[in-house]
């Protein structure tokens, strides 16, 4: 059945290719969000230390910022299929290896070395991903490709962490959440190696110094993508409270660790319901101003779940933060992909990455430091209002970002012409 035979909304899945991907995203992405809240939990229980809970995102945050540049490069050069079926077996055994340290009670540093293992895996698997999407989809659905992936990412989000705090709950040991993640990144990496591109790769350039230098040089053209990344940057960098879950769990809210996965899980419920609504609508038509106000709900569902005492609230709060957060994700991501050329997806990809990064796992370094400094409510309100005053900021910076209208198949191929001539 082809994708104009099915209706627009789920057109993606009327191709193999995509099929074959999908499953893979929701195995290997179900088991890494196991890996994620296992983590948090187990080094809390642990040291009980604000700041041990901050480093967790620095180890995973400092291989991707490092490595992005050469990561990009090389996505650029090599198939990308294969490439992320290497990155999958890479993300399977340092799953496999934080399991023997846990089930060994190794010290924290081990933990701290595996999640920077797997950080330099991520370098180089993120971009790989989000540009070998294209590539597996007709430009007319590309969209609905990217709504679908957004939508089983928050079902991993979702699912991921209840099951993890379940297990964590029944066995208290994380060694089987971490076991479970790496034969999930296993079987994604055996889907990922049947994938057929449905158009062929372009051919590299001349390998140059310099150009790994090329994705930061088109984002700088293209100023609706440097301010699109650069808000979600300062957003998630000063709203992100992901860090501080567990603090919350035990000491404000007084659940456990399953009271934990809920409260993981509640921005991807939200952004799951979210992710269902923009599956079955048309392309925003004015995807600027829809952007901007998701940013400003965003930080002001933060500051919500900062004060809240009660769990059902701040449930609610994270739900609705990530509702308003999904929103900001596909625009994000179709940006990005329709106005780069396929020759220079990879490095601008593995540039959005370090942004992405910076302001998830960085973002959860500076919450713990600063937890560690005024305590966790603090940490929390005052990334809220950090977030409201830098959307102001970047809607004050770049006007074409508020004009920005509806991205089309037509705005893919007039980005990449435009990208040629000017080479």
């Amino acid at each position: 059945m082809t994708s104009e035979a099915v209706p627009h909304w789920r057109a993606a899945w009327a191709q193999p290719n995509y099929r074959r991907f999908a499953v893979g995203v929701l195995l290997g992405g179900f088991g890494m969000q196991m890996l994620a809240t296992a983590v948090l939990w187990d080094v809390w229980e642990r040291s009980h230390s604000a700041m041990d809970l901050g480093l967790v995102g620095l180890a995973r945050a400092l291989p991707v910022v490092l490595l992005a540049l050469p990561a990009g490069q090389v996505v650029d050069r090599v198939r990308r299929h294969r490439l992320l079926a290497v990155t999958q077996l890479g993300f399977a055994a340092t799953g496999a290896s934080m399991a023997v340290a846990s089930l060994m009670q190794a010290p924290l540093w081990v933990l701290y070395m595996a999640l920077a293992l797997a950080g330099c895996v991520r370098a180089f698997n993120m971009p790989t991903r989000q540009s070998l999407l294209p590539s597996l989809v007709e430009p007319a659905h590309f969209q609905n490709a990217v709504t679908w992936n957004s939508a089983i990412f928050q079902v991993c989000a979702i699912g991921g962490p209840l099951v993890a705090g379940l297990v964590l709950s029944i066995s208290g040991g994380a060694w089987t959440v971490y076991l479970v993640a790496a034969v999930g990144c296993l079987a994604f990496a055996l889907l990922a190696a049947g994938l057929r591109p449905r158009v062929a790769q372009a051919p590299p350039a001349v390998w140059t110094p310099g150009g790994m230098f090329e994705g930061f040089r088109h984002i700088r053209r293209e100023r609706t993508i440097l301010g699109a990344i650069t808000l979600d940057l300062l957003a998630v960098l000063f709203g992100g409270a992901t860090a501080l879950l567990p603090i919350y769990a035990t000491e404000i809210l007084h659940t456990d660790a399953f009271g934990l996965g809920v409260l993981k899980a509640a921005p991807y419920a939200g952004a799951l319901l979210m992710a269902g609504g923009m599956a079955l609508r048309p392309e925003f038509r004015r995807a600027g101003p829809a952007l901007l106000w998701s940013v400003v709900g965003f930080g002001a569902s933060m500051i919500v779940f900062g004060l809240s005492r009660n769990i059902w609230l701040s449930v609610l709060a994270l739900a609705a933060g990530g509702a308003v957060d999904n929103i900001s994700v596909v625009i994000r991501h179709v940006l990005v992909q329709s106005r780069t050329p396929d020759h220079l997806r990879g490095r601008v990809t593995a540039v959005n990455s370090v942004f992405i990064e910076c302001s998830n796992e960085l973002g959860g370094f500076e919450s713990g430091a600063v937890a560690a400094w005024l305590g966790p409510v603090a940490s929390v309100v005052s990334g809220g209002v950090g977030t409201l005053l830098v959307t102001a900021g970047v809607a004050w910076w770049l006007p074409e970002l508020r004009r920005l209208g509806r991205q089309t198949p037509a705005d893919v191929m007039h980005s990449a012409a435009e990208e040629k001539s000017d080479e």
